[in-house]
């Protein structure tokens, strides 16, 4: 198949996609509009300078905004070459959303072409035509434009740049209730704040916005990430799993999105650590997390035994795909974890240890160190010990019968407490038939009329009693 046919047969594809954004734009549904965009996904492939030329020249006229701003993106030879083949001419004029389609169609190729410095420019002049233009029938193609405008600014290194223009666009599409558009851009500006480490930023961010209840999955899962990881920072542990947890089941199970995957389990698996939880085994032998887990379980092995040898040297041997991952500074907190569990385990193995033995097997600095943290572990009630400072040693209280202490009445306690609750809740939810209602409902007349009844036989017993006193 020449290149003529390849042109030929994608102008006619995208003439199709074409016809249906114009029947979204007639009708005001946006349906058609997203079958468009979910059918330029085959189209990805096949996009190149010349069958890009030829869709521009076939499909936008000459009064076309957009027209000579992507013929000038693609005549760039200095990173690809152009056929000198004159261009059809389209005398018929186009909506706005048209021209926009084919932009976001030059953008896919100028992404997947790695034209990293003519994507920044040309997605920087279609959100300004974007902007400009202001048509709510454009929603769902400014979200998609948003999304590479910030992927392109951020492999240019200027992703500081765009952000007072996704902080204005963020704010048009909540009031507009653009839902699709909102939940893109607070993802985008979230992930802008993280990269540059400002958290309290983004925090503010999240706490003066709400994410839209009826975002695909896919931007659902991103938002659950960002919180997670702004929480972890905050050292709100139990929230930050809580929203890892979610962004993994709102994630979409298949091989793309993989790398979003692997991020959040990282983060997981160390935000579970903190929690004083040790993730399954079974994570770590995952098909498509095994590989890039092999630090990661290297680091819950040491925190689970409370090997603070090992956990020095897994630090040490990985710190650079740790700091690549982002999670250096939160395994740096497992340290006091780690040496948690490691004064338990010698608080069970020996029930008389000196200082100087906690020190060399914890491989502390000094002996005041290992009674600064054998003292605030029995404060935080992590052991059951008591410290002979005179002797410089560390004697363990005989283990006591846990059932004479009142932790296994409040475990039933909360037991017997979820039992209930669930039995209440289920009750509350059933569902009588309409013929025991209307027994009900006849029964409850009955009571009402018994009762007037009641109050008029007291009335006259008082009316009695009136006339009896006189």
């Amino acid at each position: 198949m020449t290149s003529t046919d390849d042109a030929k047969y994608l102008i006619a594809d995208v003439k199709q996609n074409i016809s249906l954004f114009e029947r979204s734009v007639a009708t005001n549904e946006s349906r058609f509009a997203t079958r468009a965009l979910r059918a330029s996904a085959t189209l990805r492939k096949r996009l190149s300078v010349n069958t890009l030329r030829a869709v521009v020249g076939a499909v936008l006229s000459k009064d076309s905004p957009v027209r000579e701003k992507v013929l000038a993106i693609l005549k760039d030879e200095n990173s690809m070459e152009v056929d000198k083949a004159p261009l059809a001419e389209s005398k018929a004029a186009t909506i706005p959303e048209v021209d926009v389609y084919v932009c976001y169609l030059a953008l896919l190729f100028l992404y997947d072409s790695a034209a990293n410095a003519n994507g920044a420019t040309l997605s920087s002049q279609l959100v300004d035509y974007i902007q400009l233009v202001n048509r709510r029938s454009m929603d769902q193609l400014a979200a998609k434009v948003y999304f590479y405008y910030e992927r392109f600014f951020d492999i240019t290194n200027r992703l500081g740049e765009i952000r007072p223009k996704l902080l204005a666009a963020q704010r048009t599409a909540t009031l507009r209730h653009d839902d699709e558009t909102q939940a893109v851009l607070l993802n985008l500006l979230l992930r802008n704040y993280i990269h540059f480490n400002l958290y309290d930023q983004a925090d503010k961010l999240v706490s003066k916005t709400a994410f839209p209840e009826t975002a695909v999955n896919s931007q659902s899962a991103r938002y659950f990430y960002y919180l997670g990881r702004i929480k972890a920072i905050q050292l709100d542990y139990t929230a930050s799993h809580r929203d890892l947890v979610q962004a993994i089941r709102k994630a979409p199970k298949n091989p793309k999105s993989a790398g979003f995957q692997q991020a959040v389990h990282k983060l997981a698996i160390i935000v579970q650590l903190l929690t004083g939880e040790i993730p399954e085994r079974s994570l770590f032998r995952e098909p498509f997390l095994r590989k890039s887990l092999i630090p990661y379980l290297s680091i819950t092995q040491a925190v689970r035994i409370g090997d603070l040898a090992k956990f020095t040297e897994t630090l040490a041997k990985n710190i650079a795909t740790f700091r690549a991952d982002k999670t250096y500074t939160l395994i740096l907190r497992l340290r006091h974890n780690v040496i948690k569990t490691g004064i338990r385990m010698i608080s069970l193995a020996y029930s008389k240890i000196s200082l100087r033995d906690i020190c060399l097997k914890l491989q502390l600095e000094s002996e005041e160190d290992a009674e600064y943290i054998v003292s605030k572990a029995i404060r935080d009630g992590v052991i059951d010990a008591v410290i002979d400072h005179e002797s410089g040693y560390m004697k363990s209280k005989e283990n006591v019968d846990i059932y004479s202490t009142n932790e296994p009445q409040s475990a039933f306690h909360q037991r017997i407490s979820f039992c209930l609750n669930l039995h209440n809740d289920s009750v509350k939810a059933l569902r009588f038939p309409y013929s025991q209602r209307k027994e009900t409902s006849g029964m409850d007349a009955i009571r009402e009329e018994e009762r007037l009844i009641a109050g008029e036989l007291a009335d006259a017993e008082m009316d009695d009693d009136d006339m009896g006193e006189f």
